[in-house]
């Protein structure tokens, strides 16, 4: 289903997936390619400076799920098989060979698990960004929980937030090009970004749910890199975090666990670029290593 009121992409275009269109820029050539799963509320432009410098050593890819950014409308939220089966048809239609790297922030995590559970064959690596987890509930104290996180999700809320927001995004995005900058700040704060990004927040249960039914993590070099929050409110939550991603990259061989301070989890590659291109090259060094 065409969302003929979506702006039109600053960068990039279009690849038609199941008679929908799915937003995409790729940059760079060779391999294995680099590409960025958005978490919710974000969308693939959000990576495009780390994009940019990844390109000059390797293919990268950023995109907007179905349903999301500049993607044609879907109805949310939808099964982590669901955008995993869509993002190989991506990859594929655009002819980008695999393995490859799987760059997941936030929410994003849940949809690449799910990606190297039914494409073990295609993952090279992984860079954890902060990213979400299906065991999260077990190391979250209650009032952070994924059902917790759901009953937050207030469209009404965002709305009265939007100000607020606007400066938010015109601090994040302040590096980029102008016509990208703009286009991006109004499209987030539109009415129906806003939307989407609740939309993708609920079923967050049920997609941890469709997780645990299956294998985990593939023999790949992961990286995570966990935000050190310094609100001492959330003190709880971080140290869950901590915890989590800890389990997480002792589940494989060859994981390894990176901090973050000075940022917040929404602003990682913003904040910082160079943390996050060295642990995509390091990964694919080690992916790479005979």
């Amino acid at each position: 289903m065409t969302n003929n009121s979506s702006p039109a992409p600053p960068v990039g275009g279009f690849q038609e997936i199941d008679g929908r269109r799915l937003f995409v820029h790729r940059s760079g050539i060779g391999g294995p390619a680099v590409v960025f799963l958005p978490g919710a509320s974000a969308v693939g432009l959000d990576y495009f400076l780390v994009q940019q410098r990844v390109s000059e050593f390797t293919t990268a890819v950023v995109y907007d799920r179905g349903g999301t950014g500049y993607s044609d409308s879907l109805p949310l939220p939808r099964t982590a098989a669901e955008v995993a089966a869509e993002l190989h048809e991506l990859l594929r239609a655009q002819g980008i060979p695999g393995p490859y790297v799987l760059v997941a922030h936030s929410l994003g995590g849940l949809y690449a698990h799910r990606f190297a559970q039914l494409h073990p064959q295609d993952v090279a690596g992984l860079v954890w960004l902060d990213a979400l987890h299906r065991d999260w509930d077990d190391f979250m104290p209650p009032t952070a929980s994924l059902a917790a996180a759901e009953r937050m999700a207030d469209l009404e809320q965002m709305k009265k937030l939007r100000p607020t927001l606007r400066d938010e995004y015109a601090d994040m995005y302040a590096a980029y090009p102008e016509h990208l900058r703009r286009a991006l700040i109004d499209a987030r704060t539109s009415d129906e970004w806003l939307r989407v990004g609740v939309a993708e927040r609920t079923g967050l249960g049920e997609l941890a749910d469709e997780l645990r039914a299956g294998p985990g993590l593939p023999d790949v070099p992961l990286i995570a890199l966990t935000v050190l929050g310094s609100d001492p409110a959330g003190q709880e939550m971080h140290d869950g975090r901590k915890r989590m991603d800890a389990a997480l990259v002792s589940s494989v061989p060859r994981g390894e666990q990176r901090f973050l301070s000075g940022t917040g989890h929404h602003r990682l590659c913003f904040d910082h670029p160079d943390a996050v291109v060295q642990a995509i090259r390091d990964v694919i060094d080690r992916a790479t290593r005979p």
